[in-house]
């Protein structure tokens, strides 16, 4: 056993390492860390005693089942405020037995300091003299990191960042008792990885969002492709391919109502613990009680088989009939609320009889309108081209899909017009039209500074990520470009034109199709060459826009004489060579912001990376978007689609014959 000299030798060594880098920690060992700038005690003092007495009653306190403990004894100079958190897979009594372990080595780690913390694998254990609670703090901190089985580490960090995201979000969602959540994601069908994360549940929602925000980006970033622990004070996550939580428990905590229950609130030295929350029933009320238990259980069961049957009847009838009813026309194909249906004519009176007065573009399947209706309120309408197949699916598209759809970067669907041949959307009107119109013409770029485009940016990948990751639908858009971007009055982002996206299902990584659509230098290889498309074409496309914005130039016309590159391989070379900034738009040098622009360029080098597992996703992207402290990954060569030979109007691409290409147009919409 060591000695008291000895571990203070070793306290006064974790220190000092604590202020330069985090503290690694071995599986199943503990890891502390001692501060004396919070000031000492002795052996004696009013502060010892209180310590002793929180100490004893955390990890005695049997009132409390959700392993969450928070304590005040003392006041003043003395006072000594302690949180206990124990991972929520795990029983009470192991909740204490962790804690008192923790607690221990703790006070002969640090024999002597008045603030100090302690890991251990399933616990962590805290005290201080200053006030610790309900607070979001990041420091001390460790982590832990080993090199996974799975050698694709490209694959392996998108697979983690998207279960990570998903963890996030529910462990910050959860109430003031717990703040918790595990899951798996397969990478393959073979090996799979295994995360779990946690906050102190005094901890606000965004508190703890932000907490294991800072936590997923260290594990994404830094520990790129292996499985890894990185604790903070107030948070932490973990990533294993194996299952190193209790599942069975943790599910059975899903189907609990949500306890709700505040944590103790700190105060001087309680006179006696808190009464349990949750008191037992005895006797013939027990009874009956368990009874009634019995009966709702049975209900609740019978509805939900039957439930079951009736979806699963009427998943094989719309199986069975969806050609039938995507293919056919009247009110049938709409599906959304009556309300939004509009009258055909009064769009044609709002549109002046479609004039050409009021035509602001021409999409790939039809022309917009201006439109100005009784009510005063001016629109934007969408007339699909007649007689067209391709327009009536991009009808059925926006139509059904896009009205489900509400995020303030996605441009808003007011209804729609179903009439003979006559097939309308109708739109908010934005102001500032198109992206295009301003990015691409030699005077308006002037008004495009650099706090303007970033916001743009900004914008759109939220936008994309809100289509991916955070609405009940998982959307892939396919047409990702400049021309589908609108401008509301203060240059906000909007992404519009949905006729070519395609709905995903809940497991669906991929689709493939013998039916290209969308613009050339906009669509990755794998699209192209093969008709794979996935959440990665749209990060692609993200990726080739985002260059165009910092750039100014079109990524379909632009070409180098000099050195026969189009817009990608002229960023990719000015990378490699230490010269990015040398791609920047001279029209609005004088309001750039160096870092930030060098973080977009890399930021959208990754993105249209030839590889498509080393694409980043949406929420990695709004992420490093939006935390300049950690560094983007070092980005891989990207796919040269374009040659010096293409242009806006070439419809030549090397596919195979069995595709059908269509092209979307570069007018603005």
């Amino acid at each position: 056993m060591y000695s008291i000299n000895k571990l203070n030798t070793i306290a006064v060594i974790i220190l000092a390492l604590s202020q330069i880098v985090p503290i690694a920690s071995q599986p199943g060992f503990n890891s502390y860390v001692c501060q004396d700038t919070f000031g000492n005690y002795t052996r004696n003092s009013i502060f010892k005693k209180n310590l002793d007495n929180l100490i004893s009653t955390i990890t005695s306190d049997t009132k409390i089942d959700y392993g969450f403990y928070n304590l005040s004894f003392g006041k003043n100079l003395d006072i000594v405020n302690g949180i206990g958190l124990c991972n929520i897979d795990i029983s009470a009594d192991d909740c204490h037995k962790c804690l008192s372990q923790a607690a221990s080595a703790l006070v002969l780690g640090c024999p002597n300091q008045k603030d100090a913390i302690g890991w251990y694998e399933t616990c962590m254990f805290r005290y201080s003299n200053r006030y610790i609670f309900r607070k979001l703090e990041f420091g001390p901190w460790f982590h832990f990191q080993d090199d996974s089985r799975f050698r694709d580490k490209g694959k392996f960090n998108q697979t983690a960042a998207t279960l990570l995201a998903k963890l996030q979000n529910k462990a910050a969602s959860g109430d003031s008792s717990r703040k918790y959540a595990a899951g798996k994601a397969n990478i393959t069908s073979s090996y799979a990885i295994y995360a779990f994360a946690q906050c102190t549940p005094d901890l606000e929602y965004s508190d703890c969002y932000y907490c294991l925000d800072q936590a997923i980006y260290f594990a994404l970033t830094q520990l790129f492709g292996q499985t890894n622990r990185v604790f903070y004070t107030s948070c932490k996550i973990r990533m294993e391919d194996y299952h190193f939580y209790n599942a069975t428990y943790l599910n059975s905590l899903e189907t609990l109502k949500p306890l709700d229950r505040p944590s103790r609130s700190p105060s001087s030295v309680p006179t006696s613990l808190p009464p349990s929350s949750v008191k037992r029933k005895k006797g013939t009320k027990n009874k009956k009680f368990k009874f009634l238990i019995i009966v709702v259980v049975s209900l609740v069961v019978t509805c939900l088989l039957l439930l079951v049957a009736l979806f699963g009847c009427y998943y094989l009838w719309r199986k069975k009939g969806r050609k039938s009813v995507i293919a056919g026309a009247g009110d049938d194909m709409i599906r959304n609320p009556e309300s939004l249906k509009m009258d055909f004519n009064t769009i044609k009176s709002a549109t002046g009889n479609f004039n050409d007065a009021n035509k602001l573009g021409r999409g790939g399947f039809g022309v917009v309108y201006k439109g100005v209706f009784p009510t005063g309120q001016t629109l934007a309408i969408k007339r699909l081209t007649k007689h067209s197949g391709h327009g009536a699916e991009e009808f059925n598209n926006e139509a059904v899909l896009v009205a489900r759809l509400r995020h303030k970067n996605l441009v808003r669907f007011v209804g729609y017009c179903y009439e003979g041949d006559e097939r309308l959307l109708i739109y908010e009107l934005l102001p500032n039209k198109s992206l295009d119109c301003f990015l691409f013409d030699v005077i308006k770029r002037a008004k495009l500074d650099w706090q303007t485009r970033y916001k743009i940016i900004e914008g759109i990948a939220r936008g994309l990520l809100y289509l991916h990751e955070e609405s009940q639908l998982l959307v892939v858009h396919r047409d990702l470009k400049a021309g589908n971007i609108l401008l509301d009055s203060e240059m906000n982002p909007k992404i519009s034109d949905f006729g070519m996206a395609r709905l995903f299902g809940v497991d669906q990584t991929h689709e493939d199709t013998r039916k290209i659509c969308g613009t050339f230098g906009y669509m990755p290889p794998e699209y192209v060459q093969h008709g794979h498309f996935s959440i990665k074409s749209d990060v692609y496309g993200f990726g080739v826009l985002l260059l165009e914005i910092i750039s100014g130039l079109r990524v379909t016309s632009y070409y180098n004489e000099g050195t026969g590159e189009g817009l990608l391989s002229f960023a990719w070379r000015n990378w490699l060579e230490g010269t990015p900034l040398r791609i920047v738009d001279s029209t609005m040098s004088s309001t750039v912001t160096t870092t930030q622009v060098l973080r977009c360029i890399n930021i959208g080098l990754l993105c249209v990376q030839e590889n498509t597992n080393h694409r980043p996703i949406m929420s990695l992207v709004v992420l490093l978007l939006n935390n300049h402290d950690i560094a983007p990954p070092v980005p891989s060569r990207p796919a040269f689609l374009l040659h010096h030979d293409s242009t806006e109007s070439d419809h030549s691409l090397n596919v195979p014959t069995l595709n059908e290409v269509t092209l979307s147009e570069l007018d603005p919409r």
